[in-house]
């Protein structure tokens, strides 16, 4: 028995080849039964079947082993339940004959509301409150509805079986093959589904409606909402239908399966996940409304569904072998959805956009406590962490750094051998290294092995000296300090047009390139397609200043100057004065992704301004509001006729950003507005793209004894029944500068009226409100934990509120106050969040030291256009 606990891996002595699944969900008592006879492989002399099992008890007198040789039953002489490990060992009294057979187990559990497993969502139907049963089994939770061989690589079909109430839709991974009727309750049999990993196995039981589509190779596409929203779910059956025809040809591979059913689900507590065949998701991701979505919940509803259906290729039918390779599901899903939405909305410019995922996975990857894309997993508790953005952003940056040196036709024609290669079987990074290796004769392996086994990235200083262009490498930290990490860097540059664009290969620390002419401008890293940071000398820096304020530039390489400046800035490499001029060169910015950024920046200079310098915050603000002037008088409060898709993302966040800053016009806007919804809900004066902004606006003036604009909005929410507009104000109901208010919105994430997945949207508060944030965190830890620490949720609460502190002494409390209470599943998010707090209160220090930033912040107030 002891030599199977502790261990990251199931023994090898079994391998499952076919599971008979059958589940009884009882939606009233919210629990479940079940039997499933798995096909055994016996492999290896043993008198032990071991397999995962957990949150399940087992019924007495129901597990036996049947030899298909000899037709010989073995019962076992010991069942054990072993929690901490959750497997379930079974023990026979003799060792058990080699070849095929038939373990065959009964078993009983909850349908919790933990939002894994085999959970219970709920929601209303003509004004009662019902219980639908839900799967959610990724990464390590199948085991928490059938006993089975719960690990990425061990794959086998599955014929499922489901007793349920008649009157109820019951779905599952494949088309429903039969159904046998008796009285108040249905046997729905499906049909056996091919080689799949456990975590891919999804059921749903509940009352939906549902539009339906086919693809032209005939693969029926059903979307599934509650009753009544069917109409919201027109534009994600859409984008499917289209997105699986275009994957189709990428891959040079037809999808797998006779039909794809998308479900929204009102409990769900990841974005959605690409179960085979039947593909769940959280409202916000899957339905639109015409009427009251905004136009970034149109564009956040395509990348998801472009996400879970690259996975039904990369990830289902070729499956990581570990989860140490999860980027390699993540990461190229990520970057293929951008494939994909461009493909169907091109205006969109969403490879612009993806500059934003790009810089996400560069700001966790500049702390020491990231880790590498591949990372060792020693436990089932550990990998929840890790569905991070070094999996999802890092890895779809390296990918798209790799297709762009490698060319996009030589990347398609290597993948598409690779899922060939590997279909229906498991894969390692290596092995899609070698394919692309093969199919482009470039030391794949090599190139991308700095890039995904050690954590970290450069930054690649350049300086003019003689007539040569000087670049060197070292390690970036958004501390400051000097890591020893090497990478092989591919590095480009244009010199003063993009017509002369160059290129290499920076493979040890420094290197030198003889420049053909020195006066114009030098941008290194092209389009940003490289995972790196770029430090030019001031010379070099005050150039393409030169070149943003006449426009000289893309969109791309405006927002890396931005985004690596900033960086630097924080790392203490470069004084915030130069920081905020470089920023000035961006006042007639008029696209999304850069402005987006812009914006962004703005807040956290703010937020650590008001730390560092805080006589200085009324100037810097009044250059904030200056720097965002030209933008909003262009955009406006109204949407013009035929406006873009971006421009009308834009309008909100820019209006959001005045508001936040405290224009004064703005606010007073915003109210008249906010006014005129609250007397009539589908006032053309307030439509859902300014929607946010209008009701941070409101959050600014309300105050312990000004509290009407608070109380309107939580009665805005509680009328609502579409998620995407509770999040809205969920997400602005923090931005209130009054204490007593922000401890008022902290309870009530917490109360029955917030779905648990939602409660995250309202702990993001502003500075004024983050003592309160980490006394409530502190007071209600147990609470929070009981809830969500079996998920990656709690991860949110503890970075939300911990990470944006700003002295040592609070990294330190927070430090005391987490060492009797951390457990793995939020270890690394804690000691990340601590060391932002400790980067925070460095850099407050800095600044705090710069000289003659008073007279450069004052001077930036008052410049106009």
């Amino acid at each position: 028995m002891e030599q199977f606990k502790g261990q990251p891996r199931l023994p090898k002595f079994a391998s499952p080849k076919r599971y008979d699944v059958r589940l009884r969900p009882d939606l009233a008592a919210c629990k479940f039964a079940g039997s499933v006879a798995v096909d055994l492989d016996i492999v290896g002399e043993t008198k032990f079947i071991v397999l995962n099992a957990a949150d399940l008890s087992i019924q007495d007198g129901t597990v036996s082993f049947t030899s298909k040789a000899s037709s010989e039953v073995f019962e076992p002489c010991k069942a054990d339940l072993v929690e901490e490990d959750e497997i379930l060992v079974l023990e026979f009294p003799e060792i058990l004959p080699s070849g095929v057979g038939v373990l065959a187990i009964g078993f009983d559990g909850t349908l919790n509301d933990r939002m894994k497993g085999f959970y219970r969502s709920t929601y209303e139907h003509n004004g009662e409150k019902k219980n639908m049963a839900v799967t959610q089994f990724e990464p390590a939770d199948a085991r928490r509805c059938f006993p089975c061989w719960d690990e990425p690589a061990c794959k086998a079909t599955f014929k499922i079986t489901l007793d349920v109430p008649s009157d109820l839709v019951a779905l599952s991974n494949m088309p429903i093959v039969g159904e046998k009727v008796e009285g108040h309750v249905k046997t729905v049999f499906y049909q056996e589904s091919p080689i799949m990993s456990t975590y891919l196995v999804a059921v749903v039981v509940g009352l939906f409606d549902y539009v339906e589509d086919h693809t032209s190779d005939g693969v029926k596409v059903r979307v599934y909402c509650q009753v009544g929203k069917q109409n919201q779910g027109k534009f994600a059956l859409h984008v499917a239908v289209k997105t699986l025809e275009l994957y189709r040809e990428y891959f040079a591979v037809p999808y797998s399966l006779p039909k794809l059913d998308m479900i929204a689900i009102p409990d769900f507590a990841a974005g959605a996940m690409e179960n085979y065949g039947l593909v769940t998701y959280r409202e916000t991701a899957l339905l639109y409304d015409e009427k009251h979505s905004a136009a970034a919940n149109k564009q956040r509803v395509a990348t998801v569904v472009a996400h879970e259906l690259a996975h039904q290729w990369f990830g289902n039918l070729v499956t990581m072998e570990w989860w140490t390779h999860l980027w390699l599901n993540e990461g190229f899903a990520t970057w293929v959805s951008y494939l994909a939405t461009d493909g169907l909305f091109p205006e969109w410019k969403i490879w612009t956009q993806f500059l934003e995922e790009s810089t996400e996975g560069l700001r966790l990857d500049g702390l020491a406590e990231s880790h590498p894309i591949e990372v060792e997993i020693n436990h089932a508790g550990e990998i929840d962490e890790i569905f991070d953005a070094i999996s999802y952003r890092k890895g779809a940056s390296v990918i798209r750094m790799l297709q762009s040196y490698l060319g996009a036709e030589c990347f398609q024609k290597s993948l598409a051998s690779y899922i060939k290669r590997h279909a229906c079987s498991n894969a390692k990074t290596e092995d899609l290294w070698s394919a692309l290796e093969e199919g482009s004769g470039e030391p794949v392996n090599k190139l991308m092995n700095s890039w995904t086994k050690q954590k970290g990235y450069p930054v690649v200083s350049i300086k003019i000296k003689d007539d040569k262009l000087e670049f060197e490498q070292s390690q970036f930290l958004s501390s400051g300090s000097h890591g020893d990490g090497q990478w092989i860097v591919p590095v480009t540059f244009c010199c003063g047009s993009y017509d002369s664009r160059q290129s290499f290969l920076l493979e040890t620390k420094s290197a030198s390139i003889d420049l053909k002419e020195t006066g114009a401008w030098i941008k290194v890293n092209v389009d940003q397609t490289g995972f790196y940071r770029v430090k030019y000398d001031e010379d070099l820096q005050a150039k393409l200043r030169y070149a943003i304020e006449n426009e000289m530039l893309s969109a791309t390489d405006r927002f890396g100057i931005l985004d690596d400046s900033f960086a630097l800035c924080m790392a203490r490499q470069q004084s915030l004065t130069s920081l905020l001029t470089l920023m000035a060169a961006y006042r007639e910015e008029l696209d999304y992704t850069v402005l987006s950024n812009l914006i962004n920046i703005s807040y956290k200079i703010s937020r650590i301004a008001a730390d560092a310098t805080p006589e200085l915050m009324d100037y810097i603000k009044q250059f904030f509001i200056g720097l965002f002037q030209y933008s909003a008088e262009k955009l406006g409060w109204e949407a013009k006729e035929g406006e873009s898709h971006l421009d009308a993302m834009l309008r909100g966040q820019i209006l959001t950003a005045l508001a936040e800053f405290g224009d004064k016009p703005t606010l007073m806007e915003a109210s008249r507005r906010f006014h005129a919804f609250l007397d009539d809900r589908s006032t053309p004066l307030l439509p859902p793209d300014i929607r946010r902004a209008a009701y941070v606006a409101v959050m600014q003036t309300v105050s312990a004894s000004n509290r009407s604009g608070f109380d309107s909005l939580l009665r805005v929410y509680r009328e609502t029944d579409l998620s995407q507009e509770k999040t809205r104000i969920l997400g602005s109901l923090a931005s209130c500068p009054d204490p007593n208010i922000i401890l008022e919105v902290l309870n009530f994430v917490l109360s029955p009226e917030v779905r648990s997945q939602d409660a995250v949207y309202g702990v993001a508060v502003c500075r004024e409100g983050r003592e309160t944030a980490w006394t409530w965190l502190k007071e209600n830890w147990e609470h929070i934990w009981k809830t969500y620490g079996s998920g990656f949720l709690v991860t949110r609460f503890v970075s939300a509120i911990v990470s944006p502190f700003a002295s040592s002494e609070k990294a330190q409390e927070v430090a005391d106050f987490f060492a009797t209470r951390t457990k793995p599943s939020i270890a690394r998010t804690l000691k990340q969040s601590i060391e932002r707090v400790n980067i925070n209160a460095q850099w407050v220090q800095s600044i705090r030291d710069e000289e003659h930033l008073a007279e450069a912040v004052k001077e930036l107030a008052y410049r106009k256009h």
